[in-house]
């Protein structure tokens, strides 16, 4: 996710369509760890995280896992080996800055302390919500970003402010020595080199389900024609 908690990947040349599919195969095992489950098989490990059991034994070969015939992966040993290449055997600092439903939301979320990430800041530029408590933090206002940043050694710069003032904010955030940005803004943010920025638009999501549903119904054909009756008939 992050350029620092990935460097060890890139060191040793783990194609990153590789690196974006180890979460998933981690949340898999966190899942069957849950369940009591020691061993995992290549195939029933790869139908927990739904891909194929020959990617999948590629992609953690690349981690020098190859598991034992007949037994397969321990699940446990398999958990530390990812984590360790995600960075996530280390403690990283994030800070949210924007905290409106979605800011409070993520603020709220429980899961990211159990895999590495401390929620360490909270910043906002609405002086009705600079003050407020989320969370066991205090919301600091934009202001303070800098010193924010530094003071709490922030690794993580996650962005869920207005697509206006995205920029603007991440150039500060950037000019803080922060190289990795989550960003939920729906702007495409232009950043120098050595700083990685993950985008999350749930809008691009729900418009891909929504051709998907269209092709269901017959694809696009059909609406075409739907239009084109109305015209004429107008």
């Amino acid at each position: 996710m992050t350029r620092r908690s990935t460097l060890g990947a890139r060191n040793r040349g783990i194609p990153e369509a590789t690196v974006a599919r180890l979460p998933v195969y981690l949340r898999a095992l966190h899942t069957l760890a849950d369940r009591g489950i020691v061993t995992v098989s290549s195939e029933e490990l790869a139908a927990a995280a739904g891909v194929n059991s020959a990617k999948l034994r590629k992609d953690l070969s690349h981690l020098g896992s190859y598991g034992t015939r007949g037994v397969g992966y321990e699940v446990q040993y398999l958990v530390y080996q990812i984590s360790r290449e995600l960075g996530l055997t280390q403690d990283w600092s994030v800070a949210i800055v924007g905290l409106g439903n979605l800011g409070r939301a993520l603020a709220g979320y429980g899961g990211f302390a159990s895999r590495g990430f401390r929620m360490a800041a909270l910043l906002d530029a609405d002086p009705a919500i600079v003050g407020e408590r989320i969370n066991g933090l205090t919301v600091e206002h934009i202001d303070k970003l800098e010193h924010v940043i530094t003071d709490c050694g922030i690794s993580i710069a996650v962005l869920a402010v207005p697509a206006s003032a995205a920029q603007a904010v991440c150039d500060r955030v950037v000019a803080s020595g922060v190289t990795s940005i989550l960003n939920f803004a729906p702007v495409v943010l232009t950043v120098p080199d050595g700083v990685d920025v993950r985008k999350v638009d749930l809008s691009i999501e729900l418009q891909i389900l929504a051709f998907h549903e269209q092709r269901k119904a017959g694809g696009p054909a059909g609406v075409e024609h739907e239009y084109l009756e109305a015209v004429d008939g107008q």
